[in-house]
């Protein structure tokens, strides 16, 4: 569905994205897995097209989108979903209105269908019933269930979770991640998950990218991940304090023994 080759963006001094090179599979669930810091979030924003990359290209589905012009993207966009770390609700709209609001934006359907497919969207993610309510009414998981529903109103080819499960409790975290794995099957979508919730992203995931400052350092079923030999990799994923991958990127010399040693 997307591949990426020889990637790279800088901010200054800094590498966001060293030379990387990953496929995201059609159909798939793939988990992008790293700490604060290490790349992920620029990395989905150049999936999405919101950033261009300094060099490099990624392919949607066969198309180069780093050289496309806006209104391709804007086009492009109608194809994807994208489920924002703070679920992005306008405040001022009630649940119906926000999940309404792609369809309104980008479709003449009738007010008639449009009901239709909000309450079909809502009953998905288990909250049918809730369009009169406000955001300001809505639990944290509710929230993320609502996003949720709003990416995929416009019945995206592709699904984008930034840190889905961000500040939720464990439950509301497993409601999360069912939801993931059985509209993923159910729509027959690709999703692409920003996380650094490690049980998460055990449960869900088909394939994982982990990033290390800029640069993938493992990539593969989960399985792989768990069996990986390298010691960046294991201190990640056990959470381990002591190891390889130290606290800041303000060790510069430390980094550069481990990265390039």
């Amino acid at each position: 569905m997307i591949k990426v080759e020889n990637l790279v963006k800088k901010y200054g001094s800094i590498t966001a994205s060293n030379c990387l090179n990953c496929n995201f599979e059609k159909g798939k669930i793939t988990v992008i897995l790293g700490g604060s810091g290490s790349g992920k979030s620029t990395l989905l924003r150049q999936l999405t097209a919101l950033e261009k990359p300094d060099s490099g290209s990624i392919y949607f589905d066969g198309v180069n989108i780093t050289s496309m012009p806006k209104k391709k993207i804007y086009d492009l966009r109608k194809r994807m979903g994208m489920l924002f770390q703070g679920s992005a609700l306008f405040n001022y709209l009630n649940i119906f209105e926000n999940i309404a609001f792609p369809l309104r934006e980008h479709t003449k359907i009738a007010d008639s269908v449009i009901k239709t497919i909000v309450t079909m969207k809502l009953e998905m993610v288990g909250l049918r019933g809730t369009e009169h309510l406000m955001p300001s009414q809505l639990s944290g998981g509710m929230t993320k269930r609502v996003g949720l529903a709003r990416a995929i109103v416009m019945d995206p080819e592709i699904i984008f979770y930034d840190e889905p499960t961000s500040g939720l409790d464990p439950i509301s975290t497993g409601v999360i991640d069912k939801l993931i794995k059985d509209l993923n099957q159910a729509l027959n979508i690709t999703s692409v998950v920003v996380s650094h919730d490690i049980e998460s992203c055990f449960r869900i995931a088909d394939n994982i990218i982990i990033l290390f400052y800029g640069d993938i350092i493992a990539q593969g079923t989960a399985q792989e991940i768990k069996n990986s030999d390298d010691l960046r990799v294991k201190q990640f994923i056990n959470g381990e304090p002591e190891g390889p991958i130290p606290f800041t990127r303000t060790d510069k010399n430390y980094l550069d023994e481990i990265l390039f040693d």
